[in-house]
């Protein structure tokens, strides 16, 4: 099955700023399009916004005045539905309501061909719901595009229970064919992204919750050290929080208050004061003229140590061994035989995150995951109110010393990074063996959907296929609710590579 053939009409139906993106895709691709709104005047204002935006693409040169004027006679403005009755794919983007959906379906099944394509860019409803009400469920399927429709080139292709292979097939093309990267995924709660995004959120606002950091220091510990491009208390003020809270909370109910998906109850007290974020002027943040910037918390300057004693290769951290002796300290020991630790002059130890606290330690201070060692500008240390002055302050001069800013944090098991980055990889897991998406799929969703640094693959297979599965069940002993427990999937996978490297 290939792509619909340029010549083919399509249709998109609702016009606010998703559904004009979705237009402006089409029509660019080369497609005659066909707007239509359901509020008269409506179309015809749409029309006129897009044509202003391929005006502002020819004054950048990113399209030619001969295509942007081609482009403007091939898109009009339907003031019925009739009006839509050759078109060859409809895609809708109206309000996230379930019967406003299927009653629209219903509608469009009474005017176009039996061939046409049917596609709803919903992000939070069921596919499979919404073709429930049509006659012919099987040409129904998702489109789900991520705003700005233009600029971002991810789409995921849904596939209801009912749609046909060939429907889902079509739409995969059609997308790839409009200059899109298309992944296909399984009719699940969330799809790819915001099913598999909402540890990112959640767990920063969990440790928030439990007053390990405040949101600046989590943001700048994501961003520094986690490689993230935003912090999750500034991207979810940029999003809206309520409108955060409310795909996280719809992921929650669809999964039967499954506890992995919880929503935050900070966020939303949050959102019932009305700090919505950006567009309210105060969200985690705030952003009235007159206000303060809020900064992470950053260390003093400390005195590093005159060595240090490796205890095995650091695992997932090994790299930082050399970043120690490049600062003129003096690396000693690395037997590998008994663990993977660094000693401190003090007798300290430094110990990268495993879901255990610094508390059941005699001298222990956690060092928080990085995406790469080298590169990364802040490094997060958790400590408990029982642990040395001395060993503390010898591990933040250690990373100082190390051109790092330093940020201590409570004594959080898993601290920031790692908590976050295993419980994505276990998502991610899940819905690889649950059937939702491939692996390859996973990883080019969160890359280019949320703009993740990795894959959760990717990390998987760089942080050793059974670290998010022992940091999850460490964590898990601790807080038995049952949020950290590993998935079966993870397990499995964790555990069969351990047999086979003789290490069980």
């Amino acid at each position: 099955m290939t792509a619909l053939d340029l010549s083919s009409p399509v249709a998109v139906v609702g016009t606010g700023t998703m559904g004009q993106g979705i237009a402006q895709v089409a029509l660019v691709a080369g497609h005659p399009v066909r707007l239509y709104d359901a509020v008269p005047g409506r179309a015809r204002e749409a029309a006129a916004a897009i044509g202003a935006r391929l005006d502002r693409l020819v004054e950048k040169d990113r399209l030619t005045g001969a295509d942007r004027d081609a482009a403007r006679a091939r898109l009009t403005a339907a003031e019925s539905l009739d009006r839509l009755a050759d078109c060859a794919l409809v895609v809708e983007a109206i309000l996230e309501r379930l019967d406003v959906k299927q009653e629209l379906f219903r509608a469009l099944e009474d005017v176009v061909a039996d061939d046409c394509l049917l596609a709803t860019n919903t992000s939070s409803l069921s596919v499979t719901a919404i073709g429930g009400a049509l006659r012919n469920p099987g040409r129904l399927v998702g489109l789900h595009f991520f705003n700005p429709a233009p600029l971002l080139p991810l789409v995921e292709v849904v596939s209801g229970f009912a749609t046909d292979v060939t429907s889902a097939t079509r739409a995969y093309e059609t997308a790839r064919a409009w200059g899109k990267t298309p992944v296909a995924c399984a009719d699940t709660p969330g799809f790819i992204v915001n099913r598999i995004a909402r540890p990112f959120y959640a767990e920063a606002f969990a440790v928030y919750e439990a007053q390990g950091a405040d949101p600046a220091t989590i943001d700048a510990v994501l961003r520094e050290s986690g490689g993230f491009k935003m912090g999750a208390f500034e991207l979810t003020d940029l999003i809206g929080q309520d409108v955060n809270e409310s795909v996280t909370h719809s992921v929650w109910q669809s999964f039967f208050q499954d506890v992995r998906f919880t929503p935050s109850l900070a966020q939303r007290r949050l959102v019932e004061s009305g700090r919505l974020g950006r567009k309210s002027g105060q969200g985690w943040y705030d952003y009235r003229e007159d206000a303060e910037r809020s900064e992470p918390h950053t260390a003093e300057p400390a005195q590093p140590p005159a060595y240090v004693v490796a205890e095995g290769d650091l695992g997932p951290a090994s790299e930082l061994l050399a970043l120690i002796r490049e600062a003129g300290i003096q690396v000693r020991g690395e037997d590998e035989d008994h663990g993977t630790r660094l000693v401190l002059p003090s007798g300290g130890q430094l110990v990268l995150a495993d879901g255990q606290t610094s508390v059941e330690f005699r001298d222990v201070v956690y060092f928080d995951l990085a995406l790469d060692y080298r590169r990364a500008t802040r490094i997060a240390l958790s400590a408990s109110q029982d642990t040395s002055p001395k060993t503390l302050a010898e591990a933040i001069g250690l990373f100082q010393a190390l051109g790092k800013d330093v940020s201590v944090i409570g004594d959080i098991p898993g601290m920031i990074v790692a908590r976050t980055v295993a419980r994505v990889v276990d998502l991610a897991h899940d819905a690889v063996a649950k059937g939702v998406a491939t692996e390859e799929d996973i990883d080019t969703a969160m890359r280019l959907g949320v703009n993740y640094p990795l894959g959760p693959f990717e990390w998987s297979r760089r942080l050793g296929r059974s670290w998010a599965c022992a940091l999850l069940d460490d964590l898990h002993q601790r807080d038995p609710s049952g949020r950290y427990a590993p998935s079966l999937a993870l397990y499995r996978h964790a555990y069969a590579t351990e047999k086979r490297e003789g290490t069980s």
